[in-house]
């Protein structure tokens, strides 16, 4: 019988499916207490903060997500209000930003982890990512908002006051660590190509991913009518099946009685049911 779809759901405009899910129990354990609908708002909660979801692309299999304290062309946002990006470590293996995305950390100090060995090194991390780069952004229309025009912006003797890299070559867009004011993210839409900054598209693009025993597992439990879940203790995975859940799919179960009891017990090979038996009879002879 299962029980289809039953954690599918849905916050304003944005589906909700595994490996997501607002609900406990559903989706995939690695993605538990990640998602939060509040007022047909989605948002997204990570030890860096809360942003908000505009889309979940599964075919893709990306998330994008968007800060209000993110600096844009239009808009320079300083003072270390932004969130920056920093996922919880045994959450790292399934949510990272995708190698499309440009972060350009701004205002940073001399003495930031970014710049060590600067400039006795005369090297620093910064360049750029899919044509995406501080050199284009330093003639965006919020520089000059700020009295900072190009040229007062120009690399000189010190470190730059930005400087963009790929999210895995830092791991972690902590502002309070990196000691930096502020920070713009942006990606691109291959095979779109844009004029210039102002045509950037700002946000996070978070890729995320599921073992391939996991797409395996759900495969097969939503096969049988099930919708793929995990055990909120454990967090081994489940196939949630209406009014009982199975760790493999809804079809016909076996069922045991051992001292007068019922359990349920998913499809067994032969031979594992016949020690069973044999284990049983023995124990009540």
């Amino acid at each position: 019988f299962g029980a289809p779809h039953v954690c599918r759901s849905y916050c304003g405009n944005v589906t909700i499916d595994y490996p997501f899910a607002l609900q406990p129990g559903c989706g995939h354990s690695g993605f538990r207490d990640l998602l939060f609908c509040i007022n047909d708002v989605l948002m997204f909660h990570i030890s860096s903060g809360s942003y908000r979801v505009l889309n979940i692309d599964y075919a893709y299999r990306s998330i994008t997500l968007h800060d209000p304290h993110l600096s844009t062309c239009d808009s320079i946002v300083l003072g270390g209000r932004g969130n920056g990006f920093v996922v919880e470590h045994w959450r790292a293996p399934y949510l990272n930003p995708s190698a499309d995305n440009v972060f350009m950390l701004l205002g940073c100090s001399t003495q930031s982890p970014l710049f060590q060995g600067f400039p006795a090194g005369n090297h620093v991390p910064c360049r750029n990512v899919s044509g995406m780069g501080c050199e284009e952004y330093y003639g965006c229309q919020g520089w000059m908002d700020l009295g900072l025009a190009r040229m007062g912006l120009a690399y000189g003797t010190g470190p730059p006051i930005c400087c963009a890299l790929p999210f895995d070559s830092i791991k972690s867009v902590n502002l309070s660590k990196l000691e930096c004011q502020g920070y713009s993210s942006a990606y691109t839409l291959a095979p779109l190509r844009v004029s210039g900054p102002s045509e950037w598209t700002y946000g996070i693009r978070v890729k995320y991913n599921v073992e391939a025993s996991n797409d395996s597992f759900c495969k097969a439990c939503e096969a049988t009518g099930g919708s793929c879940g995990h055990d909120v203790g454990r967090f081994g995975q489940l196939c949630m099946c209406g009014t009982w859940n199975s760790t493999s799919n809804c079809d016909t179960v076996m069922k045991l009685s051992v001292g007068g009891a019922t359990s349920t017990m998913d499809h067994l090979p032969g031979s594992l049911i016949a020690t069973i038996a044999f284990w049983l009879m023995s124990f009540r002879m």
